[in-house]
Parts: C-alpha cells; structure tokens; sequence
C-alpha cells in the first residue's frame, strides 16, 4: 500500500512536472522564438552581376555565389537526392523527427557525446537562418521549437526551397544552383542523378567530400546517397549502377557562364558601384547593366592584342620563359606544368619535346602535339635592343631547344588551327570606343590580359602625353579665331626664349628634322608639322588655347599655358582623347562618358537608370545634369575639324587607314611623343570614335619609327573594319559653309578653272574669319557636288 502511494505521489510528480514543461516549453514556443514569417520574404546574399548592353554577363563579384530558384526550378531528382541523404521522413513529419531525436538521446546516453543525429532538413533551416551553429542544450531546444513553428507555417516545398538555396556547398557556392555551375558547369535541370547525389553529398562536410579537392571521400559519400535512393526505392538497380560508375567533375568552373569578356570593363564597374553602395553591393544582388556593345567589344579586344603581337615580332624574340627540362621525360609531370599555366591574351603555353632544323615537335595546353616549321617563327629574330634584333632564322632548332616553355597562337586558316610561335608582349595598349552622340562606352580594353597585367586599366588610369593627338584641339581653338584651312603659316626653325626653363631656350623640330616653308594649315594638320603648331599656338594665345581645351572636357585644371602644349606635353588618358573627339564626331557637343545605364536589385527593382543624353545647343557649358550635352563649338567649326581630320586619312599620317577601308567617311590624328614613348590614334566614322594607345607601363621607348600611324593605327584600323556601318551618302555641312577656289600654294582664291586649284570650306558664319571676296568662284556649301569635289 505504501509503494502505491510513493508511485501515486511520483505519478503525480511527473505530470505536474510534465505540464511545468509543457507550459515553459509553451511560453518559450509563443515569447522568446523569433518571428518566422520574414521566412517568406527572405533575402539572400547574391552577388553583384554586371552584363552587357544586350544582357550577356560579364563578371559576377562577391564572397558568396548563390542564385535562389524556386521549388519547381528543382528537378525531382535533386529533391530525391537531399532528401535521401538528409531527412528521408521529410515529407512525413511535422518538422521535427521524434524517432531521430531519440535514437541521437540514447547515443548521448551510450557514449556521452552529443551528436547531429536526428537533426531535419526543417530544423537546419531553423538553424541556418537564426541560430547558429553551436551545440549547446538550450540552442537545441530553439531549434526544435524553431522547426515546428515553421512547418506549420510553410509549405513542404517551400521549406525544402529555403534549404536548398541557403546552405554552404563549397568553393564559394551557396545553393544547389550555384554548386551545380561551380561542379559540372551545368544548369539544375541538366544534372544527371549521379551529379544530383554528389550536390546532396556535400552539406555534411564541403570540404572534405569535395569532389575536385578530395575525389576519394566525395566518391565514397556519393555512393552512400545513391545506396540511400536505392534503399528508398527513389532509383531502381541500373540507375545506381550506371550512376555509382560516372566520374567525378576534374575542375571547378566560373559561378555563371560569361558571354561577354570585358573584365577592365566589368572591374571600372565594381568600382563605381562599390563607391556608390559600400560593401554591401557584393551582397545586395544587384544587376548592372553597362553601355558595353558585346561584338565591339570582342573586336576592341582582338584588335588590341594584335596590335601588341605585331608590335613585339617588330623587335624580336627575347626566349622561352623557362626550361622544363627536368619534366621531358615525365609526360604526367608535361601536362599538369601546362594545365596549371594560365593562357595569356589567347596565347597558349606551351613545352618543346624536340627540335630539329626543319621542325619543332611542341606539347601545347588544352591541343596536344603540334608541329612548328620555320614559317611559323620566320619573326624570331634575336632581341638585341629596342632598336636592333639579329638575322631571321634559318633553321627552327636555331631559335628552340627541348624542354623550353614557351607561347604559341592559335592561327584560323583554311585547312584548320595551326600554331605560330609567339610571346607574351612586354609592350601594353589601350583601347576605348564611344558612342559620341551620348557618351556611352561601347567598348574598353586596358591591356593586353587583364589577369596577367595586374588588372591595371591603361584605358582610364594611363595618364599619358597625347603628342599630336592634341593639335586638333589647337587647329578647332585657330579656326574660331579666324584663322581658316587656307591660311598660310611659317613651318620653319623657330626658338622660344626660356622655353625649356629658365635660361635655356627650346628648338622644337618636326618629326624627321625637315623644314616645308609656307604650308596650308590644312596640309600642316594632315602632317602633323611641330612647327606650324608652334605658331597658331602663338598666334592664338596658350591661355586662349588652355581655356579652349578645357570646353572639350579635358583635365586642364593642373596644365600651364605653355607652347609645349601644342605638341601634347601634358597627360591625358586613352578614354579622355576619345571624348575630346566626341566632340568633333558629333557636331559640337561634350559628352561625358558612361559606362552604367541601369542598376536593380530583387527587392527594390530599378534603383539607378542613367538619363537618355539630349545634345543641347542652348544649355550652359558648365552643366552638371548629366542628360544634357552641351554644346561647346560651334557646328560649323565642329564641321571644319572633321573635313581636316578627314584630310588626315586620305593624305597625311593615316592614310594607311584609308588604304585598309577604303572609305570617304572616317578622320582622325596621329599622335607621337618625344622618343617615340607613345603612340596613339584617335578618330571617328559614323556612329563611332575612338582612340587607341600603344606604351610601356614604365615610358620607356618604343623604338624608332614607333610611330602614332605605325604603332596604334593598325588597332584601330582593325577596330573600324569591324564595327563600321556601310557608307552612306556625303555629309552635307551646316548652313553657313561656303566653298571657293583657292591656289594649294598660296591659299589664296583664284579663279575657277585656274591650274591646281582645289575647293576649300570657309566657314562665313564666324565674324573674325577671313572669307573670299564675292564672286563668281564663291559657291554655297550645301551643294554635294561641291562636297563630293573636296573629298
């Protein structure tokens, strides 16, 4: 009687208690568990993702790679796989699996150690988005409150959705969609059941069932999921079979597939965004779109790496870049040398196996056993100095020898790829093409490989003298205080007293030392003469010229109004010269250049979109509303430079680009320094201006006859070739442009019929300009058969 009232009394004990930890149990459930509703509206970190004009990615950046998809974006097999390896009572308890938690109970009892038995797919999201991932009693109980408190309030399908777009799979992969780009470079939807099972094999340990860093334990933990979907009868026998023998992914592959490769481009983006947004742009998932045109951008590119090569065969071969002899004999050692050598601008590494007189039997990355005949290297000279490289080869073993490592480019042809020897050049480059009506930059290449150069953007960093690529900036500042293209000026020696400082006077000369007496302006533009330079800049005042410069947009504000200016003394960068002639390509307009048309982000939609630019004839120059262009030279003056810079191509320094294009439409100017330490072109044709410069990072010289024309014209030459639209009709000039004859040696207006006499525009709107006198030669200049006579 008495053990019946001890167990009555312990009876009543244990219910009493029982309901103490019910109520505890409830007050927690209902006052201290944080809200899961935000569940619903959860917002992942995402990267930031800047594409192209037409939406192709560029770059992604940021610490975590992940891409939230929906449920049904989930293919069943990648739902089979997690839930075989994770909870395969997912869709059967109510957040929380009872029997799990008593199994992991007694094997704390057995073994006095606590373990992660028992924990759900819910209870993981309980933990993964509000508590952590310490083991303690108290964050146990959290969690599984937690679970059951979510479960009632979503869906299984929602639920399972926030799992699999939260958890860590490694290398920077947050998600199932993101995990299956980083593996198998593959969409979710395209996974087999074998790349399902080895995704669900990767939350308990990312980096040790890693399939690229430790294939021997993800191989193992793969084939403990798929024995589960076997055993759950989720996949029948032959499945598992065939799925338990495919191989594992041997590398890791880019978070996103990049359409287009602009990566000076895509880094000047993350900066802007970055200084716009703080940090927190790497997580806001954030879209950029950016002004850059995907096939200009792909021409920029080749265009500016052909250049680069060209310019590096000029000067010979300097060798390999290092001697593997030590692996020749070991063909496993050959080919992980190579995978774990990157390519550089497109060119391929590559190890000499033999080399004999006739042929070089070479193991190129990614090709396998190429031959290399004497054509292929006939460039390879030996280096000698800038200036001076040894005889061609006559033989290839001459130039090669086994075990160097060394770069081959892939060569298009008729019969297939071949290979030529090449090298990585130590020259570098610049390229920047706009859209000149708005400022949008349609294309930007910074160097020759962005990884390689240590991403330093030469198209917006490299501040550089312009050399003559500055003139037209002078002639456009002359025309508008009178001066016309048949005005005469003196190309001979002149000395500016304390020109260089104090107490030493300057002798500037033309490029070649020659001396051509009285020139046209016109011809002394088109041959780039110093020396005409020199006295419009006098004529002109430098302060006038300075001033004149700065309407275009240029850096001024630290330039002194010397007469080296004329010659291009001060720094510019590639991106400031090709809005400088925007200017000129559009009618008179500055345009400030832009890069980001349009960023959002999930949540808030559009949060930046970059105004379409109007070209404004009565806004202030000084405007800061970045919609408006304003106008800066007049359209008629604006008219005169492109007729001169035309005269450039089809007569002075770049008449090789008129050669290559064969068009009417396209202007632009040479630029040389001192020394031949850049070399640049800027110019224009419908719809497009750019500028391409050529240079050592640390100014040193490129070599004699470097030139502007020899050096930088080719990129651009290239450039246009591509992206240039069909000619259209002559360019009709502005109202206020007449046309007269004058005498090429006099510049003065002579009847017409008169022996060598030539049309030349006059612009009759600017009140210090000398016009012709009236008469029968005078002519409108809206006429195109006055235009079609001139050009």
């Amino acid at each position: 009687m008495k053990l019946i009232k001890i167990l009555f009394y312990l009876a009543g004990l244990g219910l009493i208690l029982a309901l103490a930890g019910a109520g505890v149990l409830y007050h927690v459930y209902n006052t201290q568990l944080p809200s899961v509703d935000e569940l619903g509206e959860v917002r992942y970190q995402m990267p930031m993702r800047i594409h192209d004009r037409e939406g192709g990615l560029m770059a992604e950046f940021g610490d975590q790679r992940r891409f939230p998809v929906s449920f049904d974006e989930i293919p069943p097999e990648v739902v089979d796989a997690f839930v075989a390896a994770e909870d395969d009572r997912f869709f059967e308890h109510v957040g929380v699996d009872f029997l799990g938690l008593a199994r992991a109970a007694i094997e704390l009892v057995r073994t006095g150690e606590k373990t992660q038995g028992g924990s759900t797919i819910t209870m993981q999201v309980a933990r993964n988005f509000y508590l952590g991932r310490e083991k303690t009693y108290t964050r146990k109980l959290y969690e599984v409150l937690l679970a059951i408190k979510i479960d009632r309030a979503f869906s299984k399908e929602d639920i399972l959705a926030l799992y699999l777009n939260k958890i860590f799979m490694g290398h920077r992969a947050y998600g199932v969609k993101a995990a299956a780009q980083v593996y198998f470079d593959k969409d979710l939807p395209e996974l087999t059941v074998a790349e399902a099972a080895m995704l669900a094999a990767l939350p308990k340990a990312p980096s040790s069932t890693n399939p690229v860093t430790n294939p021997e334990r993800a191989l193992a933990r793969r084939a403990y999921v798929l024995g589960r979907m076997l055993k759950l009868e989720m996949i029948d026998q032959a499945t598992f079979e065939r799925s338990i023998d495919e191989s594992l992914p041997g590398r890791l592959h880019t978070s996103a597939k990049v359409v287009t490769r602009a990566p000076y481009a895509a880094e000047m983006a993350r900066r802007d965004l970055v200084e716009k947004y703080g940090p927190e742009a790497y997580g806001m998932g954030i879209t950029v779109r950016t002004s850059i045109d995907p096939a200009a951008q792909r021409s920029a590119t080749r265009a500016l790496r052909r250049a680069l090569i060209d310019y590096d065969r000029r000067h010979g071969y300097r060798g390999p870049e290092a001697d593997w002899s030590e692996w020749i004999e070991d063909g496993e050692a050959l080919e992980r040398q190579l995978a774990e050598t990157s390519r550089v601008g497109g060119l391929l590494p590559a190890v000499v196996l033999d080399a004999d007189a006739s042929e070089a039997r070479v193991l190129v990355r990614d090709a396998g056993e190429v031959r290399l005949d004497l054509d292929a290297m006939s460039w390879a000279c030996e280096y000698r100095d800038i200036d001076r490289c040894g005889p061609k080869p006559t033989s290839v073993d001459a130039v090669l020898e086994r075990g160097e490592l060394i770069r081959v480019e892939p060569v298009e042809s008729e019969e297939g790829v071949r290979y030529r020897l090449a090298q990585i050049p130590e020259v570098t480059g610049a390229f920047a093409a706009l859209d000149p009506s708005s400022g949008a930059i349609r294309a930007m290449v910074g160097g020759f490989d962005f990884f390689h150069d240590g991403e330093f953007n030469n198209a917006i960093r490299a501040e550089r003298q312009p050399g003559s690529g500055f003139k037209p900036f002078l002639y456009s500042a002359a025309l508008e205080q009178g001066f016309t293209w048949a005005s005469m000026i003196n190309d001979s020696p002149v000395v500016v007293e304390d020109g260089v400082r104090q107490g030493i006077d300057w002798r500037p000369s033309n490029y070649g030392r020659s001396f051509g007496g009285m020139r046209r302006m016109r011809e002394a533009l088109a041959r780039s003469v110093n020396l005409v330079s020199i006295r419009l800049a006098q004529a002109v005042g430098t302060p006038a010229v300075l001033d004149y410069a700065g309407r275009f947009g240029l850096p001024v504000d630290e330039w002194k109004p010397t007469l080296s200016m004329a010659l291009g003394s001060y720094n510019l960068t590639p991106l400031d010269q090709a809005a400088g002639f925007a200017v000129f390509a559009n009618g008179g307009h500055r345009v400030s250049p832009f890069l980001v048309t349009e960023v959002d982000n999930p949540d808030d939609g559009v949060i930046y979109s970059h105004p379409a630019v109007s070209l404004c004839d009565n806004c202030p120059a000084d405007t800061a509303d970045p919609s408006l262009a304003p106008r800066v030279i007049t359209a008629q003056n604006a008219f005169l430079m492109r007729s001169g810079l035309r005269s450039v191509v089809r007569e002075g320094t770049a008449v090789r680009a008129r050669r290559a294009l064969q068009r009417e439409d396209i202007g632009g100017k040479t630029g040389t320094t001192n020394d031949q330490r850049d070399a640049w072109f800027s110019g224009f044709g419908p719809g497009w201006v750019a500028t391409a410069w050529v240079g050592f990072a640390d100014n040193s010289e490129l070599g004699r006859h470097e030139t502007g024309g020899k050096a930088a014209l080719p990129m651009w030459i290239d450039f246009m070739a591509d992206m240039l639209p069909p000619a259209g009709e002559p360019e009709e000039p502005p109202a206020g442009i007449v046309t007269a004859w004058i005498d090429p040696e006099t510049g003065k207006r002579v009847p017409e019929g008169h022996p060598g006499a030539i049309r030349e525009y006059f612009d009759s709107t600017n009140p210090q300009a000398s016009l012709p006198e009236e008469g029968a030669a005078a002519a409108s200049g809206t006429s195109r058969e006055v235009i079609e006579n001139l050009f």
